[in-house]
């Protein structure tokens, strides 16, 4: 992807202050290319391990030429930075930040390291409301429906 196109992040924290993590991982993702929407922050409860604190969670839209395995490998370095480590983390557990390519255009990829559109975006209210508020009418490019008509299904 050369091109300028859109990509759509989903933001989460529920460690520390979520508030401050989510603003930081806005401002370091502006590094990326152009941050054209940026949701209010949602407080949701845990979803799977429900036994941790309630998350802060947001979406944004980046204008931005880099290739999506690129922004998913400084999404993952954004998340080093503010203290997230994976590798001694409990899948869907407490962190101070996740941070999810969601979207890229209309891309369909499915690699060991990356997939997209993410698989589980469309069963997760937590992730559509947020994009919901800043792009409604985006399409997912498989199921072939809005943001707007996704969550109205949840």
């Amino acid at each position: 992807m050369n091109s300028p196109y859109t990509a759509a992040i989903a933001l989460g924290s529920n460690l520390g202050d979520r508030e401050e993590n989510l603003r930081a991982a806005v401002a370091r993702i502006r590094s990326l290319g152009r941050v054209t929407a940026v949701s209010t922050f949602h407080r949701t409860a845990p979803v799977g391990l429900t036994d941790q604190p309630d998350f802060l969670n947001a979406a944004l839209l980046l204008q931005t030429n880099r290739p999506p395995a690129e922004i998913l490998r400084k999404l993952l370095a954004i998340e080093r930075s503010l203290g997230r480590d994976r590798s001694h983390s409990t899948p869907n557990g407490p962190r101070t930040l996740d941070l999810d390519l969601l979207l890229a255009a209309d891309a369909v990829l499915n690699t060991p390291a990356l997939t997209l559109p993410h698989p589980r975006m469309a069963e997760r209210r937590f992730v559509l409301a947020p994009l919901a508020e800043i792009a409604p009418k985006m399409v997912h490019p498989t199921l072939h429906r809005t943001i707007a008509q996704l969550l109205a299904t949840l």
